[in-house]
């Protein structure tokens, strides 16, 4: 007989199957009842035959009564989403995983699995699905031979936990792609590829969101930052969350010290784009960060708080219409029309505070919203009796929503069952901004966690929020999402009088080259002459073709002239590489090449201000990929004058050198400009290189991509480089764009003849 103690006896069937179980874990006997019922509404005869032999198999692995709990639980739901033959399948596989160092991920797997089948809804899918897991389990399981691995994977009990949330965001291929980047990349760093699949790390969430649809934050933070700017003078940080990973409480928008949050995707909804929603709540948010005022609120009810947020909200909203009206069309489609009929839901027991909130936000936004209820006409007449005497402000909101609280507040408020439907407007934050805490509380509705912190120096606090850029990886074949963080600034600024006298030292090369200038200068027009039709007559032509024609002999018909522009064309960008050896001496010379390069660069500077190209100067050096300086010392906007001349005198060398992220940034700016020719002069001492690549050849790579992403954008990349051994790898990155300069003393004199022959 079973191990029963307190139970009532079975009747027969179950004890039946409780028998060909032949099981003696307590802790399977007090759950077993209740799962054969559960199995019985699901499984056919037969299906309940599969199911109890294959528990029976799993309770005999060896492995305790934890597998056959899980499956015995989770096995039923499964069948009957995709099938029954998903027994022997779920069986064979747990055995499977039973067999290798993966076995601790076996109850993970089991325990996933029925709300992996809810989302796939197909076996096929779900076999597909175990096929990924069984190839992360043998290729992530340290030395693979044959079938058998040294240790277990670090990542996969990770992954399975995660598994359901990523597939409400992915789709089985998605899911697979962002598998497959986790097991290239994290493969031999255990614990980063921890952090990967149980999607702490930024990599998890920017791959996962190449891999999903929608309106991406990060595709749009420039346009949604100058949104910001030009309609509202404001700027912060976006920072992106992801809606996928939080079950207890759905995040919401909301702003603080840290920034600007808002989801990572949105999609198309109600006939608005992912593009126009985000403007929306960063309208919404712009106006609370301009006419909303902090509020002590220790005393408040959470109900309260909530009456108080509706009016506010209502409030900076009305106020941004009232500012640009065109706001009032996107509010409305994305604000919920809450049904009115269901208040009659209060007597059922169900809490519809939310509802009554809904409609008076409603109301307030939309004149043709109709509604009878006595207490939300009073109120919303009275908040537009107080706006009717201005701006208002945030405490008369909270006298109006206390007020409405306090005169609609019933009983049932406190039901757990809460109407919720039609309620949520989620172009709008979660107000955290508006209280102040003199004390904190328990209540969890009081307190909120920063979603991180950021941990910038002084410089990144006062400069711009990082550019983000991919990074090719030759060994895949495929970009690194956002994988790169540039950081731009505008370079420090020294004595401009350093760089005049570099100048007066090289007056005698200054010299030599103002004469070919002077050739390279563009002409307004050039006459193109013996022309039979032109805009004008050739006089000198005209003459002697009349004594010709007096003459007796035939005249010369061409006797037009017509002209045609001959004017230069060229934007140019000096990309200038700043790491730590340019502090090394160069070779034949006292001074280090740091030196040397500030001297070519004024030189080139003054000749191509010399012929009136408009142009830029910019530096780099890097820290990992995670910190790429760009330093901004000429705009193409500015003139070469001593403020530029400052930021040349300041220039200094350190840390490593990631060209291909300095380049795209580069040509972000280069790209901007309207000239028929495009050049981008890189001036570097060295290859690629950085503190966290183990592989060299990876930011060579790298580097040869950008070069050809730059010339599909119509930008003609050249490297001059002073490293003697750049004969080994710049023609990887460059082709034949190059030149290598072995003296480097002769710098000053040569790069302006680089320039001047690569534009006459």
């Amino acid at each position: 007989m079973s191990p029963m103690t307190d139970k009532q006896p079975r009747n027969m069937e179950l004890e039946m199957y409780w028998q060909r179980l032949g099981c003696n874990f307590a802790q399977v006997d007090r759950v077993f009842d209740e799962c054969m019922t559960e199995a019985k509404a699901l499984l056919t005869e037969e299906g309940l035959t599969s199911y109890i032999e294959n528990a029976r198999f799993l309770g005999k692995m060896g492995r305790g009564p934890e597998p056959l709990l899980v499956y015995l639980e989770e096995a039923p739901v499964v069948a009957s989403l995709v099938g029954e033959a998903a027994l022997d399948e779920l069986r064979e596989f747990a055995h499977y995983m039973s067999t290798h160092t993966n076995f601790k991920a076996m109850v993970p797997f089991l325990q996933s699995i029925a709300a992996v089948a809810r989302r796939l809804q197909s076996w096929e899918l779900l076999k597909q699905y175990m096929e990924i897991i069984r190839d992360m389990m043998l290729r992530t399981s340290g030395s693979v031979h044959g079938h058998h691995t040294t240790f277990p994977s670090p990542g996969l009990p990770e992954l399975l936990k995660q598994a359901p949330r990523l597939l409400s965001e992915l789709s089985l291929e998605g899911f697979k792609n962002w598998v497959e980047y986790g097991i290239q990349y994290y493969n031999n760093h255990p614990e980063r590829q921890i952090d990967y699949f149980s999607v702490q790390s930024a990599d998890a969430h920017a791959v996962m969101q190449r891999e999903r649809h929608g309106t991406l934050l990060i595709d749009h933070e420039r346009k949604l930052d100058l949104y910001l700017r030009g309609l509202w003078q404001d700027h912060d940080y976006l920072v992106p969350y992801s809606l996928a990973f939080d079950e207890l409480r759905k995040p919401m928008p909301y702003f603080d010290d840290m920034g600007i949050r808002l989801p990572d995707v949105y999609d198309d909804d109600r006939g608005v784009r992912g593009i126009d929603r985000y403007r929306a709540a960063l309208a919404h948010m712009a106006a609370h960060r301009r006419w909303s005022q902090k509020m002590v609120v220790d005393n408040w009810s959470p109900f309260q708080r909530v009456g108080v947020e509706v009016f506010e909200d209502s409030r900076v909203d009305y106020l941004a219409c009232k500012r640009y009206p065109g706001l009032k069309k996107l509010f409305l489609a994305l604000h919920p029309v809450p049904k009115e009929e269901d208040l009659k839901l209060e007597e059922e027991g169900i809490s519809i505070f939310r509802l009554r909130l809904a409609m008076v936000s409603r109301a307030i936004l939309d004149p043709d919203y109709e509604y009878e209820n006595k207490d939300v006409r009073e109120f919303v007449e009275r908040f537009f009796a107080e706006m009717e005497k201005g701006e208002s402000s945030s405490a008369e909101m909270a006298s109006l929503g206390l007020s409405f609280i306090a005169r609609t507040r019933q009983q049932r408020d406190l039901s757990p069952k809460i109407y919720f439907d039609n309620t949520e407007v989620d172009y709008r934050d979660d107000n955290r901004h508006l209280w102040i805490y003199i004390e904190q509380g328990d209540d969890e509705e009081t307190t909120f966690e920063h979603l991180d912190k950021r941990k910038k120096n002084e410089e990144e606090l006062n400069g711009l929020p990082p550019r983000h850029y991919h990074e090719w990886d030759y060994n895949t074949q495929q970009y690194r999402p956002d994988w790169v963080s540039v950081y731009e600034a505008l370079h420090p600024s020294s004595a401009a009088v350093k760089i005049d006298n570099l100048l007066a030292k090289h007056s005698a090369l200054a010299k030599r080259l103002k004469a070919i200038l002077d050739m390279l200068k563009p002409q307004d027009k050039v006459r193109i002459r013996y022309q039979e039709e032109g805009s004008e007559l050739d006089l000198d032509v005209a003459i002697r073709s009349l004594i010709d024609f007096k003459g007796g002999a035939a005249p010369d018909p061409r006797i037009n002239m017509s002209h045609r522009a001959d004017g230069r064309d060229v934007a140019v960008t000096l990309l200038l590489d700043l790491s730590q050896s340019l502090e090394e001496k160069a070779p034949g010379s006292n001074q280090t090449i740091l030196e040397l390069s500030q001297e070519a660069v004024s030189l080139l500077a003054w000749t191509i201000e010399q012929v009136g190209d408009p142009f830029a100067i910019g530096g780099f050096h890097s820290n990992t990929r995670h910190d790429v300086r760009y330093y901004h010392i000429k705009g193409f906007s500015e003139r070469w004058n001593d403020e530029v001349k400052a930021r040349l005198a300041a220039m200094e060398a350190g840390y490593s050198t990631r060209m291909g992220a300095a380049m795209r940034h580069a040509a972000h700016y280069l790209k901007a400009q309207k000239a028929e020719k495009k050049l981008m002069l890189i001036l570097t001492d060295g290859e690629p290189a950085d503190i966290d690549m183990q592989d060299e050849q990876l930011l060579i790579a790298d580097a040869h991509k950008a070069v050809q992403e730059l010339d599909r954008d119509g930008i003609y990349t050249y490297c001059i480089n002073l490293d003697p051994k750049a004969d080994e790898y710049v023609a990887d990155i460059f082709g034949k764009q190059y030149t290598i300069i072995d003296h480097v003393d002769r710098l000053p004199e040569k790069l302006p003849e680089v320039f001047i022959s690569l534009t006459k």
